[in-house]
């Protein structure tokens, strides 16, 4: 599977610095300072559904860790899956008559779109979960063989009971896993699990569903947890820098992943730092697809937005935080955009070179972009009402903001 065209970086003057990041799994904030490449994992789209604001928020969280790093003269290797089989995606393709494939491959493409618009840089590896699954099976099966899994009906379980580490990246209760499997995709009321919170390795085929040879499993198809600990592991190995997604993946999805990586290899942990984005609602309740109440990029692009525009919305709220979006969450960014235009289409202007490292000093603290717009709002301030002599300067802003921010003035 091929991802989307990259836009071009600028190079700044000078060197970034490290990350300093939240840790989900430590509760706190820890500095990252990778090797020559640094290695992400971030969880990809279950391809039914437009991209929403949620996914655009998560999304532009992780492109900036990428800027981050490419500021500090690293390269990125970065992976990303698309769940591109799935319940979701089957009862959506039945409810409205249509191929699985094709509705999978239709929105796919209408994801990479979005993306390409927001300029989002694209990952090195965009890898399908059925394009996967040849490297999924024999993990089931070293699982299984392990004594770390077992079959129910044809199904095959994974023992959380055989990982020591189990818990440790979303630190919660025995209780609130329970609450948040049922919830999430999970089956902890299925009679004969040894656990409640087993989850799924291998779904035994159903009739009227795809299914693949699974040698010694049977026909079938992967769960969902396996499916990124084959991609993750195939590309990146180990104790790669940074898992990411949204904070609804940390339980049962992140949580999961890490046991069966770290039972398969017997190495701790799968994640240096598991790295969560906030939930984006909508009328006061969370953006999803369960509940229709979404905000889509395609359709705000067809009705005119700038893109970048779009991106300085999202932009606004720390990456981290759980927020709404209204029509005056985008008015202020179609404002600050303009703004912003007006000022470095000047022929000259004030100096910016304390303005780089603002932005630098501000990413580089947990992402925090609100802070970032905020040293370019005081440079534009002034610059806007101030006659400089600094030729240099609106370029030098432009290329920040483009570097750092991914925004194209």
């Amino acid at each position: 599977m091929h991802a989307w065209p990259a836009s071009e970086v600028p190079a700044l003057p000078g060197k970034g610095r490290d990350l300093q990041i939240h840790d989900t799994a430590t509760q706190g904030t820890i500095t990252l300072a990778p090797g020559p490449v640094a290695r992400i994992y971030v969880c990809g789209i279950t391809p039914y559904d437009a991209t929403h604001i949620g996914h655009a928020a998560t999304y532009n969280a992780f492109d900036l860790v990428q800027r981050v790093w490419l500021d500090t003269k690293r390269q990125v290797h970065y992976v990303q899956n698309v769940t591109d089989v799935d319940d979701p995606l089957l009862e959506r393709a039945l409810r409205d008559n249509q191929d699985w494939t094709e509705l999978a491959e239709r929105e796919t493409a209408l994801f990479r779109e979005d993306m390409t618009a927001l300029r989002m840089l694209p990952p090195q590896h965009y890898i399908g979960a059925v394009e996967a699954i040849p490297g999924i099976v024999p993990l089931v099966e070293r699982l299984r063989d392990a004594g770390a899994a077992y079959e129910l009906d044809g199904d095959v379980y994974f023992s959380v009971e055989s990982d020591p580490n189990f818990g440790k990246v979303s630190n919660l209760d025995a209780e609130a896993m329970r609450l948040l499997s049922a919830e999430r995709g999970g089956d902890p009321d299925r009679a004969g699990k040894k656990n409640p919170l087993d989850p799924m390795l291998w779904m035994a085929a159903r009739a009227g569903e795809p299914s693949w040879d699974g040698g010694s499993l049977g026909r079938g198809r992967p769960g969902w947890h396996i499916e990124c600990v084959a991609i993750a592991l195939d590309h990146l190995g180990m104790t790669f820098d940074i898992q990411g997604g949204g904070s609804d993946l940390a339980f049962p999805h992140h949580e999961m992943g890490a046991s069966h990586a770290q039972v398969l290899t017997g190495e701790f942990p799968m994640a240096k730092a598991y790295v969560h984005a906030g939930m984006v609602a909508l009328h006061g309740e969370k953006m999803s697809k369960s509940k229709g109440n979404l905000v889509f990029v395609s359709a705000l692009r067809r009705a005119g937005v700038d893109p970048a525009a779009i991106r300085l919305a999202l932009l606004s709220h720390h990456y981290r935080a759980d927020w709404e979006w209204t029509d005056a969450v985008l008015a202020e960014a179609v404002a600050r955009l303009e703004r912003w235009r007006a000022a470095v289409s000047r022929p000259d202007g004030i100096a910016a070179d304390t303005l780089v490292e603002e932005v630098r000093e501000a990413l580089s603290n947990d992402l925090d972009a609100p802070a970032a717009l905020a040293a370019v709002d005081r440079w534009v301030e002034r610059q806007l009402v101030s006659d400089g002599d600094d030729e240099s300067a609106p370029g030098l802003v432009s290329r920040t903001v483009d570097a750092l921010l991914g925004v194209a003035l």
